[in-house]
C-alpha cells in the first residue's frame, strides 16, 4: 500500500464506510458522499483488540463482496500523503484482514479512485454471514481497547444518519443490539 501513488489529479482518496468516517485519525482536505458499487457494509470481522478480546471477540465492519455501500470519500491531503498512508496501513491492516484497493467510488463531482479495505474472506478474522442474532449478541457483550461494539455500531449509525446516507440494515442490527443490553437503572 505504501507505493500507492496519488492518482493522475495528484489526489489521494481513501473511502470510509465504518469508523473512518468519524474517526479517520486525518484531518481530510475534502470530504464527499460517495457510492461504492460490488462491495457492501457487513459486520463480518472477529475483533480481539480494537471493539473485543480474545475471550470474548467482537465484531467491525468490512467491505464485503456484493451490492453497494454508502460512504465517505475522504481526500488525504497531499502533505500528509505518506504520513497517512502509513496510518491507514497500521491500522486497517493488524491482522492482515483486508486486501487493500483502489476502487472508482462515484461522488456528485464525479469519480474517484480511492483506497479500499475489502475483507480477507481467507482471513481467520472473517466471520461469514452471521445471522442477525448472532451478530447482535457478540456486538451487545464485546469491548476492545477502543471501546464497546454497540459504540462502535451506535457512532457509524449516528454519522450514516447525519451525512443522509442511513443504512436500515445497520439500524435494524441497532435496534436489535440494544435489546440485548441491560436496561439502565433510572436516575434518583
Amino acid at each position: 500500500m505504501l507505493a500507492l501513488s496519488p492518482c493522475t489529479s495528484g489526489h489521494f482518496w481513501v473511502f470510509g464506510y465504518g469508523s473512518l468516517m468519524w474517526n479517520p485519525g486525518f484531518e481530510p482536505s475534502e470530504a464527499r458522499p460517495g457510492l461504492l458499487l460490488g462491495y457492501h457494509r457487513r459486520f463480518c470481522l472477529y475483533s480481539t483488540q480494537y471493539r473485543g478480546t480474545e475471550q470474548c471477540p467482537g465484531l467491525v465492519l468490512g467491505l464485503d463482496r456484493g451490492g453497494s455501500c454508502r460512504g465517505l470519500a475522504l481526500r488525504i491531503p497531499v502533505e500528509q500523503l505518506e504520513a497517512v498512508k502509513t496510518a491507514l496501513w497500521e491500522r486497517e491492516m493488524l491482522n492482515d484482514e483486508y486486501h487493500p484497493r483502489i476502487l472508482p467510488v462515484r461522488t456528485p463531482q464525479g469519480r474517484v479512485p480511492c483506497l479500499t479495505f475489502v475483507v480477507d474472506r481467507r482471513n481467520r478474522f472473517y466471520s461469514g454471514r452471521l445471522a442477525l442474532a448472532e451478530t447482535a449478541a457478540i456486538i451487545a457483550a464485546a469491548h476492545g481497547d477502543r471501546g464497546t461494539c454497540i459504540e462502535y455500531l451506535d457512532n457509524t449509525v449516528r454519522h450514516l444518519d447525519a451525512l443522509g446516507l442511513s443504512d436500515r440494515s445497520l439500524v435494524r442490527l441497532r435496534d436489535q443490539t440494544r435489546r440485548l443490553l441491560p436496561p439502565h437503572p433510572a436516575p434518583a
